[in-house]
């Protein structure tokens, strides 16, 4: 893969954030830098709750990191990108719209994600693990490389047990800081107008890691405390600290679920953990995090990441750099919201799209800008587009920036991704998967028989591509807009047709033979009734009066009523390609 150039004005973004991650990470270890092969490992870090799917918001937590990550890489460098799974946070609520799932899931809440049973059917052990599956095989389908962590496997096994005692034996300083946002407003993005959720869907959708509403630790008159045990009777941490003893570690609790109450020692106590605006910070500090993005939920004045970068001080350590990353919208499907259910995945993203088109539009995009994911007829506008970049980038006449953006959609620092062989545009595989409804012999014919001189010899040329596409097709296209070919020609519609409508027929019909071709067939049915205005099949826009727009836009409507009953449908050449020259005749009257 190449190399990106070093940060410019005309560079991407992510060659920018990599220029400051190196300069970062050499700075925190000073002396340490006398070449690139004896730098210090860069840490790159994300954090993903699997509370339920884990949805194409998310996978910005992921997609900023990863692509930093990837280019400092490039450059030579050691990168670690860790996601730390946070499976230890408690279950919150109920998700609505998930398979196998009813208000009975609501007895689990305030449990470990690891402790509650996973959705019916499935062959996962608990529920995290359910909804961390389908991401890791995202991921590995986008070639994102990544070193995960169970947060459940970290406190139970007592990995963070020295931390744990620290921020025990800090709590009046970690009070005395999380006392200075208590009583301020908390406006989500920081006060930015432009990064404010439109509604709580929305603000529930760009939630990354950790859960940004779960409370600080403090327990009014009994005292801070920046830990909860989850109890030892019902499992729930639905409990509160009565009393702890620095020297002998001595922690008694309470819960309020079932009324359990015990005594243990910290020192050797493994079933709770440290609250989120804590442990946030401590895990920087314990993993060495130099680059971290955060969502407009963890951004805000008084929340996790702003805290955090006062009391990852307590554990010895610095706020990893990063930005602030905004929403990513959904275009033909409901607004994503974590709490509804049905919420758009990364798995469903992929269903419909090739792994690079993905890359590129989280690639193309600064963090800090809002985009969208298209699941409806945008996604073939989105695919022209890729297209037209991936040949400006063949023939030498893209823009840097484009070119960068390009590269990181393609490939990473370890190889490119598997590609389709014969990248046909998707919009017209869509229109033969649409209209051979499955037929794959059908489907290669008329894909053969869009260029001539270079047909098509399987389709296995064309995957994954088409299968994306007949993906799209038979999971977003409603019904009333499916394409069916008549069985018979309507007889009456032929009967009635002036004689100008029955000449323009006649040069369609007389001209099929010659132009059997993808292009053939545009250029002929464009032409018709430009020959009928008395010009040139040849002529321009330019060259033509505005009325012959309107002339073509009455034939092709014909054309579609003959062919599928309707006056709209899939693009006409390839419509006619499909239908095959025999019937095409039939129906329109031969």
């Amino acid at each position: 893969m190449p190399i990106v150039a070093q940060s410019t004005e005309t560079t991407d973004w992510v060659s920018r954030f990599a220029d400051e991650v190196i300069a970062e990470s050499e700075r925190r270890a000073p002396g340490a830098k006398t070449s690139v092969a004896t730098a210090p490992v860069v840490v790159v870090a994300s954090g993903l709750s699997p509370s339920g799917p884990i949805h194409l918001g998310n996978l910005r937590e992921v997609m900023t990191p990863h692509l930093v990550g990837d280019e400092v890489r490039r450059r030579g460098h050691e990168v670690r990108h860790l996601i730390s799974w946070d499976d230890y946070d408690r279950y919150r609520k109920v998700p609505a719209g998930i398979a196998g799932v009813d208000e009975s899931w609501a007895e689990h809440i305030g449990k470990p994600l690891t402790s509650v049973p996973a959705p019916k059917g499935s062959p996962y052990p608990n529920w995290a693990e359910h909804f961390k599956a389908a991401m890791v095989e995202s991921l590995a389908e986008m070639g994102v490389e990544f070193d995960g962590i169970s947060q459940t496997a970290q406190y139970t096994s007592g990995v963070y047990r020295e931390q744990i005692l620290h921020a025990l034996k800090h709590r009046r300083d970690i009070d005395a800081i999380l006392a200075q946002y208590r009583t301020k407003p908390k406006t989500a993005g920081g006060g930015k107008k432009s990064q404010k959720p439109v509604d709580e869907a929305e603000l529930e959708a760009a939630e990354g890691s950790g859960a940004a509403a779960e409370d600080d630790g403090s327990q009014g008159s009994v005292g801070y405390f920046p830990y909860k045990p989850y109890c030892g009777n019902c499992e729930k941490d639905l409990t509160t600290v009565t009393a702890y003893d620095d020297d002998s570690t001595e922690l008694t609790y309470a819960c309020t679920a079932c009324g359990f109450s015990e005594t243990v020692r910290l020192s050797e106590f493994n079933r709770g953990k440290l609250v989120w605006k804590v442990d946030w910070p401590m895990r920087w500090a314990y993993e060495g995090v130099v680059f971290e993005p955060s969502g407009v939920d963890h951004s805000s004045p008084g929340s996790s990441f702003q805290v955090g970068g006062q009391i990852v001080g307590i554990f010895g350590a610095e706020q990893p750099i990063g930005p602030m990353y905004a929403f990513v919208g959904i275009s033909g499907m409901a607004k994503m919201s974590s709490s509804k259910g049905g919420v758009p995945t990364p798995a469903d993203a992929l269903k419909i799209m090739e792994p690079q088109l993905l890359r590129w539009l989280y690639a193309r995009r600064r963090p800090n800008q809002s985009f969208k994911i298209a699941f409806d007829q945008e996604i073939q506008r989105l695919y022209d587009e890729w297209d037209r970049l991936d040949a400006k980038v063949a023939d030498g006449g893209a823009l840097p920036a484009d070119v960068a953006a390009h590269a990181r959609a393609v490939g990473t620092a370890t190889g490119e991704l598997p590609r389709t062989p014969r990248p046909l545009p998707y919009r017209t595989l869509a229109s033969v998967a649409d209209i051979t409804a499955g037929h794959e012999d059908q489907a290669l014919r008329i894909l053969s028989e869009l260029d001539p001189a270079d047909p098509l010899a399987t389709l296995a040329e064309a995957r994954p591509r088409y299968d994306k596409a007949e993906a799209w097709i038979n999971t977003h296209v409603p019904a009333d807009q499916r394409t069916i070919v008549r069985e018979e020609p309507d007889a009456e519609l032929l009967k009635s047709l002036d004689e100008p409508s029955r000449q323009s027929l006649r040069l369609l019909l007389d001209g099929l033979a010659g132009q059997w071709s993808l292009d053939g067939l545009t250029h002929l049915v464009y032409g018709v009734p430009k020959v009928q205005a008395g010009f040139s099949a040849d002529a321009t826009p330019k060259e033509l009066p505005p009325e012959i727009k309107t002339a073509q836009r009455t034939f092709f409507a014909l054309l579609y009523h003959l062919l599928v009953g309707r006056d709209t449908g899939p693009r006409l050449p390839t419509l006619l390609l499909a239908v095959g020259q025999e019937r095409v005749r039939t129906l329109l009257g031969e």
